[in-house]
């Protein structure tokens, strides 16, 4: 089997208004205001008529996404077996450049192609599911006979910068619906983020975990205020992510032990080897990984296995992901060892969705994934739908 062809075609898909039930646009983080966010879906074919799919978000443009996709990462691989992904990924090399984050998507469709080739899901090809440690909510299970197999995968509820009455609101409706934390973005208003969280926390008794992620948006003092804030209101983070610059590990360390709140980088998880720097740091209480600047499921392994030979805990990372990309995150979460937190999603805030059979999200919880591959059908009049021109 060869691979023949690597196609790109961008989406924008819209998100549910916010005075819906569970909607969430517009999103407001520290960097902007989204009501609707474009995603780029790769396809990679094959001569034997297997075709897998990918997704990623869109960098500088959709139409230099796409050429960067089409033109560059495509030529390199094609006339290879989509077999032989280890080797694909670390062939594909641009001087000067992070080419992981664009051969990601290619390599989800890869693993795509093989699954559906050996008629497996990909969690069983990374080595299948391994039950969770005991106490450990990453997982819910039901019985099947003599075996057990997972069934849903619960999720964190992720929340743009609202207004505290509006706040209040959102949070009592992620409780309801069965979620057990909620992740909210942070302003550059530090202050006015401790009040959300403390009128969250209140307005649901104290039944949700929360995460806080102001994106860098903090100076080393301003964190230490917050994280102190909060402690003296009796309210303990799952954990802060990313409060500070980048780069910044000894400025990670000493705000860990500055503070009983939990220190998870992300965006510093970006680059490979700064997770083996913020471990010998001492810089990081948990992980937030993302399989996109990992540069696929395989480099989200390598990723994880750092993570779980120095004892830190980890979760993946949400880039509002349609159901290509989540189906993935999915079998990574199950199929890899070591993710012992909930993965963040707003899958539960689009208003469609660009697969045959879209998810639900019940209970707090996406369904495990089932079927060859990464299990999902393509709805190619979604796509032509919402397709940029």
């Amino acid at each position: 089997m060869e691979i023949t062809d690597v196609t790109a075609v961008t989406v924008d898909m819209p998100l549910v208004d916010i005075d819906e039930r569970l909607g969430i646009g517009p999103y407001v983080t520290n960097h902007g205001c989204l009501e609707s966010m474009e995603r780029v879906l790769v396809r990679v074919d094959t001569d034997e008529g297997v075709s897998g799919w990918g997704e990623m978000r869109v960098f500088l443009s959709p139409a230099a996404t796409e050429s960067i996709l089409e033109d560059g990462v495509g030529p390199m691989i094609q006339g290879q077996s989509p077999f032989e992904i280890e080797r694909l990924r670390r062939q594909v090399f641009v001087e000067y450049t992070n080419v992981d984050m664009f051969f990601s998507a290619v390599e989800t469709a890869c693993w795509d192609i093989v699954g559906k080739t050996l008629d497996r899901p990909v969690y069983e090809l990374l080595g299948g599911w391994t039950a969770p440690s005991q106490g450990s909510q990453q997982h819910r299970q039901v019985s099947d006979g003599d075996s057990t197999s997972p069934d849903a995968v619960p999720v964190a509820f992720c929340l743009g910068i609202l207004p505290l009455d509006e706040s209040r609101v959102k949070a009592r409706e992620a409780l309801e619906a069965g979620f057990d934390v909620l992740k909210t973005k942070a302003g550059k208003d530090w202050r006015a983020d401790v009040e959300r969280i403390s009128a969250m926390h209140d307005e649901v008794g104290g039944q949700l975990e929360f995460r806080l992620d102001p994106n860098q948006g903090w100076t080393l003092d301003q964190a230490v205020r917050v994280g102190a804030m909060l402690e003296d209101e009796g309210i303990y983070l799952q954990y802060m992510e990313q409060p500070i610059r980048v780069d910044a590990h000894r400025s990670l360390s000493r705000l860990r032990q500055r503070l009983r709140q939990p220190i998870a980088p992300n965006e510093d998880t970006y680059i490979s080897h700064n997770i083996q720097s913020l471990v010998e740091a001492g810089a990081m209480d948990v992980g937030v990984i993302d399989l996109t600047p990992a540069g696929g499921i395989s480099g989200l392994r390598q990723q994880a296995a750092v993570l779980e030979d120095a004892g830190v805990p980890f979760t993946h990372h949400c880039a509002f992901d349609l159901g290509i990309r989540t189906a993935a995150i999915l079998h990574a979460f199950i199929g890899i060892p070591g993710f012992s937190l909930p993965p963040d999603s707003t899958y539960y805030g689009w208003e469609d969705d660009v697969i045959e059979s879209p998810f639900e999200v019940s209970d707090g919880c996406l369904p495990a994934p089932r079927g060859p591959g990464l299990g999902i059908s393509v709805d190619e009049d979604a796509v032509e739908e919402y397709r940029i021109s």
